[in-house]
């Protein structure tokens, strides 16, 4: 089993700023704080909370392009990946999560980070409609969920990141069956069993867009 993941070996993965590891330091710190209280993340993965979380989330930071302006998390939870891409950079992010208890948490720890984010406390399904470069969602749902969750919100540039587990390639054949998309499967730096999925030029199949 492999040694905690430091702070400062987040540091050098990822090549983040000293102001962001303090700023992300000081979102670890009322995660554990918050943490005793609601179950924000399972409490066996807090003693390595910088690989299981932090790191888990910031992997997909060199993944959104640029120019990519708006980004929807779906499920925040705790803010897990879409918070620590705010803090990493993203320029405007919205964060989707029903539980009022995690919303809360979100925005306390959006404050303590100084971090501007949009929270929606609500289901992603009654979100008013908007378009988005990027959607992100963690340990939410399988992928043909997801993309019926995304399908208001995207266009054919938008690109979808989705934190996935070993069932990442059976859950991408299941949604190929309704939807079209270029697809690539990224191995997870945070856990070996786990995987990124990349989507990008989404339609659903048999729309006018098809070619």
């Amino acid at each position: 089993m492999l040694p905690p993941l430091t702070p400062g070996q987040l540091q050098a993965q990822t090549g983040v700023s000293r102001e962001t590891i303090a700023r992300l330091e000081t979102y670890v710190a009322l995660l554990k704080s918050w943490n005793r209280r609601i179950n924000l993340v399972g409490p066996n993965t807090i003693g390595d909370v910088w690989r299981r979380h932090i790191l888990d989330s910031a992997q997909l930071f060199p993944m959104i392009p640029p120019t990519a302006r708006r980004l929807i998390d779906f499920g925040s939870g705790a803010g897990l990946p879409g918070l620590i891409l705010a803090i990493m950079g993203v320029p405007e992010v919205h964060l989707v999560e029903s539980d009022q208890r995690k919303v809360a948490f979100m925005r306390e720890a959006a404050r303590v980070t100084g971090t501007t984010v949009m929270l929606h406390p609500q289901r992603a399904e009654k979100l008013p409609v908007f378009a988005a470069d990027v959607i992100t969602a963690r340990a939410l749902a399988p992928v043909e969920r997801l993309l019926d969750l995304a399908s208001n919100f995207i266009n054919l540039h938008s690109i979808l990141l989705f934190l996935k587990g070993q069932t990442a390639q059976d859950e991408l054949t299941q949604a190929a069956k309704a939807w079209k998309m270029r697809a690539t499967l990224h191995p997870s730096l945070s856990d070996p069993s786990g995987s990124i999925l990349r989507l990008e030029q989404v339609i659903r199949a048999g729309t006018a867009d098809e070619v």
